[in-house]
């Protein structure tokens, strides 16, 4: 290997001095670090990691091969069974120039030797068009194979094909004297030990050993001139392609007993080729006919109009596909749309990666198309579904991550609306769809699934319930399925096979012949019931010497051995792939590629030749180990089960693992833009997998920050933890920094789904803190401080958020940076409010809003969990409330929420909702309190949201109180809070514990009550929030006239406490309320002029809310005062 050439291929020529200087070869070059490549002058990190990935892609072994491995030499003293000889099924065709003998005592030599050659270039061309193998010319004898060197998976068909073509070529044939040729043909089909090199020197030959191309032999005896005559395999194994005549049981040389033998009379009568080979490729179903009927009879409702959806859950291995390909089989028939989804392990953070490939595979996309061809076909595919194409392909081309350029205008909405857009257009082709025939949408191993595609599921199933829909949905036991609770929604569990069951699978996939039991009984137990197992098994078992084919039955060919059938699936699978020889390290390549892989992926990593990666592809179609979609070079495969591709995947060691996925990472990078740019999890995952930290990492952070703006937390979080998780493997220089922006944007990631208060959000931004302080880096402190702050403030530690808050807004002013300062005027406005400081409050979000400018602060709300303009509204309207101002507090409140909304993120949009509750729950309105719960509750569900379900239970609880539900409220307020507290949270316990008590008072449990206003206000002095004191001491007042023996004066001094408190605040409403029960109790006790004095000057300066409960109450306590004293004085008018 030419080390320069090599770095010049890399667009590193500049460092091959260094490397030749330093003596690096080929065999050094393997071993280099990232420390070396450092000692060689190499500084960049970006020319560090193209050398570590190259390196790591570099084939094993030998740094001059091109293929994956190179195959050993054989020498003559291991030349009796080559390393590379190898089992499998192989279909032999034996060619017998009819008469030769005669016709040789005819002829001249010369003459002869002209007539053999014509002979065998007829028979070679017939079986080069279906691409069989010439093994051997023996005289007038012509031996093929079809199955090796290559494989198909229809190599008996092929055989068959090939030799009706010979019989047709060779009779179409005459001697230059006139002389008409005619063939025999022996066709056989069984197993084989193939690639044997026997003999020595120019006398090696490769050759096959079994009975099989005897039996061809054997056969050929037995044909007509010019016929075809097959064995009972074979027969099997082609089905109802051709028309057959039985010739009966044969007694034939060399076999003990007699053989079947059939006559190829020509080409079939069937319709179609799966209707001829229905059975031959598939296990027929066993042991599901309650299953079956039962979708088929939701089918028949779903065609009538009522949509349905069956959830099918079970084992791995236990059917489930089996059983969606049998009512596709029953369906065949059926005027009907199949929409078929499948899910990945490797793609459970990549956003609707199934419908991405429905999309892709439905609409035809090639490899090499260009943009623009693939905009076409998308839009030609949408036109089945929609009226609208203009209006719904821009946003499913952006799903694509298809640059549509000046095609269509900019979406120009947010990440979250285009989300949900996106969801709401893909339900609706479906429903499209449907409008034209039934669809059977089926959605495969959704255990797998993102959670973005679960999105569309609720979506789906919640709109399928009035369309001509089935909705099939596979998963395994450990998923826990949402939608049982929709009456249109049934659930089916696999349960496993009885012993008799999994024998008739067994009996099935031998073709109806008997198995000897000792084998049988060893199938059946260790198999337990599940098919697949039962299945691949058994075939392991058939595809090996250990049994001897009987004709209507197998014997043991000799003693069972204890390793001759695998203890396990895995064993099962891995023996059938050792068969395989260089298919099985493409299947190993495949395996880490993931389920479903392209041929072009495919191509990049293994560096195979072409002729030599096909013809391993095909070994792997043959085997049934995997599918086919499409015509290589563009085709597509997908391992038959995922169980399949882990068996492939577990064969490889660490080392060789990890040069797979540098080399899968590597391709990518270099030759798949699109997919690095749409799916940075991908290369994350395979550069993870080998080993390679920084480059990993780097995708990590990028896939989360993507997850972030598509606002998919969950597959965020998910996706920086494994970020996390690789430190170790970076050099300590930049260990630090990779470490801060992941710990940065988990923090944003975990307050979003676990809480503001949640203690690994906490240790986030604390370790965060640590790392800006230690590399200095000021611009990312910022978030930082936003979300101590937060997880101080939320956790009721309110000393500690307004030290934070303080040099928040200390820093971000010697900085002057507007995005920050109006964050950290946002950050003080609201923590001076939960502290009971009114005023402050009011002006430090009254400067946030004023800062803030749409079209630049925008994209805060990914940095900060929420928008800060929102954040500001939604507290300014509590700060203009308690300040006397109901009617611009509702405004603002409506104006946050309205914003929220617009803005479309999900965490805005629930910090709208929840601060709306409490600002409908503070002014009494108890139905618009409600409906902003129930519609939080639904939202925080959905999206995992801990910390807004439980506070928004909290006020639901209370309103269902209000609305006379007492029983049910009262439960859903005292579930709210301990629900609160599980999040880490403290702040507003005395707020919910307050309506606890108020609720309980109500219900006639006033001491109850008095208890839990005593433990909120000790909740107050321990932790500093006093915004809601006042309240809890008029509560406290409210309580006590509702005891048995109510002391009225007792009552009274707390509403005065009450009334102070909130004067003290600045709190002129929370006064109001405070006062108007204390003039209501003077009043009551024939102190009318004080009631009226107490009451009035407050009362009169207020401008606004006159509607508002607050203020009628104290207009109404006014005139009764007034009725009740003379001489009468006059209400106070507003601003009097």
């Amino acid at each position: 290997m030419d080390i320069g050439a090599w770095l010049c291929g890399l667009g590193l020529g500049q460092y091959e001095q260094a490397f030749r200087e330093n003596d690096i070869d080929a065999e050094v070059l393997m071993d280099l670090t990232a420390e070396d490549l450092i000692g060689l002058g190499v500084v960049s990190i970006g020319h560090r990691r193209k050398l570590l990935a190259a390196i790591a892609a570099l084939p094993a072994g030998s740094m001059s091969a091109t293929t994956i491995a190179p195959l050993p030499t054989i020498t003559p003293g291991n030349a009796s069974l080559a390393p590379e000889a190898e089992r499998r099924q192989l279909t032999v065709m034996f060619v017998d120039l009819v008469d030769s003998t005669a016709l040789a005592a005819r002829l001249d030599p010369e003459e002869m030797a002209e007539v053999l050659r014509t002979y065998q270039n007829a028979v070679t061309g017939a079986i080069g068009r279906f691409e069989g193998h010439v093994a051997k010319y023996m005289g007038d004898g012509v031996l093929a194979y079809f199955g090796y060197p290559r494989a198909h998976e229809d190599e008996a068909e092929r055989a068959v094909r090939a030799g009706l073509a010979a019989v047709a070529a060779v009779h179409s044939l005459a001697s230059a004297h006139g002389e008409m040729l005619a063939v025999r043909i022996g066709i056989a089909t069984g197993p084989v030990v193939v690639g044997e090199l026997i003999g020595e020197g120019a006398a090696r030959e490769e050759t096959v050993v079994g009975d099989t191309p005897n039996l061809a032999a054997r056969l050929q005896t037995l044909a007509e001139p010019d016929t075809v005559v097959i064995s009972t395999r074979t027969r099997e194994l082609i089905g109802g392609l051709f028309e057959l005549a039985e010739l009966g049981l044969q007694i034939l040389k060399g076999f003990p007993d007699p053989l079947r033998a059939w006559r190829v009379v020509g080409e079939g009568a069937a319709e179609s080729r799966f209707e001829a080979l229905h059975g031959a490729g598939l296990t027929p179903l066993v042991g599901r006919d309650h299953e079956i009927g039962l979708l088929l009879e939701q089918w028949e409702r779903a065609k009538e109009g009522e949509g349905q959806v069956v959830l099918l859950a079970g084992e791995p291995g236990i059917g489930k596909s089996r059983l969606v390909r049998a009512l596709r089989e029953r369906l065949e028939n059926e005027p009907h749309t199949a929409l078929s989804h499948y899910c990945s392990s490797h793609h459970q953070t990549s956003p609707l990666h199934p419908v991405i490939g429905l999309l892709e595979r439905a609409a035809g996309f090639a490899a090499d198309d260009l943009v623009a061809t693939r905009l076409d076909k998308l839009e030609a595919l949408l036109a089945l579904s929609s009226d609208d194409v203009p209006v719904v392909a821009p946003l499913l081309a952006a799903l694509l991550s298809l640059e549509a350029g000046a095609r269509y205008p900019p979406l120009d909405l947010s990440p979250h609306r285009q989300k949900e857009r996106t969801l709401e257009v893909l339900v609706d082709q479906v429903l499209g769809l449907a409008t034209r025939r039934p669809v059977l949408a089926l959605y495969e191993d959704v255990h797998w699934a993102d959670p973005t595609s679960l999105e569309l599921l609720d979506l789906l199933i919640d709109r399928v319930q009035g369309a001509p829909v089935l909705v099939l949905i596979t998963f395994r036991p450990q998923f826990e399925p949402s939608w049982t609770r929709y009456a249109h929604v049934t659930a089916l569990t696999l349960s496993r096979l009885s012993r008799r069951q999994g024998a008739a699978i067994v009996g099935r996939l031998s073709g109806g012949k008997a198995l000897p039991p000792a084998v049988l009984d060893q199938i059946v137990a260790k198999t337990d019931g599940v098919p697949l197992f039962v299945e691949e098994l058994t075939r392991t078992v058939l595809e090996t010497n250990l049994l001897r084919d009987e004709g209507d039955h197998y014997a043991l060919a000799g003693p069972l051995p204890p390793m001759a059938i695998p203890a396990t699936l895995q064993e099962s699978l891995l023996a059938r792939l050792e068969r395989l020889a260089p298919a099985r390290e493409v299947a190993q390549v495949a395996a880490a590629i993931s389920r479903e892989f392209s041929h072009e992926l495919l191509a990049r990593t293994t560096a195979l030749p072409e002729s030599e990666l096909q013809a391993a592809l095909d070994d792997l179609v043959g085997s049934g180990l995997v599918f086919r979609r499409g015509t290589p070079p563009l085709a597509t495969y997908s391992f038959k089960h995922a169980l399949v591709q882990d068996a492939a995947y577990a064969t490889l060691v660490r080392a060789k693992r990890q040069r797979l996925h540098a080399r899968i990472a590597a391709a990518l990078e270099q030759h798949f833009p699109e997919t690095v740019q749409a799916q940075p999890e991908l290369l994350a995952h395979h550069y993870s997998e080998a080993g390679l930290a920084e480059p990993a990492i780097d995708y990590w952070l990028r896939a989360g920050q993507r997850a972030i703006a598509r606002s998919a937390m969950t597959e965020a979080v998910a996706q920086l933890r494994n970020g996390l998780n690789l430190l170790k493997g970076v050099p300590e220089a930049d260990r630090s920094r990779r470490e801060l922006d992941l710990q940065i944007t988990l923090g944003v990631a975990l307050m979003a789904t676990q809480g503001w208060a949640a203690p690994e959000a906490g240790r986030a931004n604390a370790r965060a803190r640590e790392l800006c302080e230690q590399i200095g880096a000021t611009s990312q402190l910022w978030p930082v401080l936003y979300g101590q702050w937060v997880f101080h403030g939320v956790r009721a530690e309110h000393t500690a958020a307004r030290e934070v808050a303080d040099e928040f807004l200390r820093r971000v002013q010697d900085h002057q940076e507007t995005s920050a300062t109006l964050v950290a005027h946002r950050v003080s406005g609201t923590g001076s409010f939960w502290r009971g400081e009114v005023a402050a409050a009011r002006s430090h979000l009254e400067q946030a809003l004023a800062l803030y400018d749409p079209e630049r602060h925008r994209s805060l709300a990914f940095l900060y969990v929420q928008d800060p303009r929102v954040a500001a509204l939604s507290g300014i309207s509590w700060t203009l409330f308690a300040l006397g101002y109901p009617e611009q507090a509702r405004a603002r409140s409506h104006e946050a929420l309205d914003s929220a909304r617009e803005l479309a993120h999900l965490n805005t949009l629930g910090y709208a909702l929840l601060f709306s509750c409490f600002f409908e729950q503070y002014r009494g309105a108890w139905r618009e309190a409600q409906e902003r719960a129930e519609t939080l509750v639904e939202l925080s569900t959905e999206q995992n949201f801990p910390h807004f379900l439980a506070a928004a239970t909290v006020i639901r609880g209370w309103a269902l109180t209000q609305s006379g539900e007492l029983e049910t409220g009262l439960a859903q307020l005292l579930r709210g809070l301990p629900a609160w507290r599980a999040t880490g949270a403290g702040l507003y316990e005395p707020y919910f514990l307050g309506l606890q008590a108020e609720v309980l008072g109500r219900s006639g449990a006033a001491e109850e009550g008095l208890d839990l206003v005593a433990q909120a206000l000790h909740r107050v002095e321990e932790t500093g929030e006093r915004w809601f004191e006042a309240e809890l001491h008029r509560m406290t007042g409210e309580l006590m006239l509702r005891l048995p023996n109510a002391d009225a004066r007792a009552a009274g001094a707390r509403f005065g406490i009450a009334a102070a408190t909130a004067r003290q605040q600045g709190a002129k409403l929370w006064e109001l309320r405070a006062a108007t029960r204390l003039a209501q109790s003077w009043k009551e006790q024939g102190r009318c002029g004080e009631a009226h004095d107490l009451l009035s000057p407050l009362y009169s300066q207020f401008t606004e809310g006159f509607g508002t409960p607050d203020l009628q109450a104290a207009s109404a306590v006014l005139r009764e005062t007034i009725a009740s004293s003379e001489p009468k004085k006059p209400i106070p008018r507003s601003g009097s």
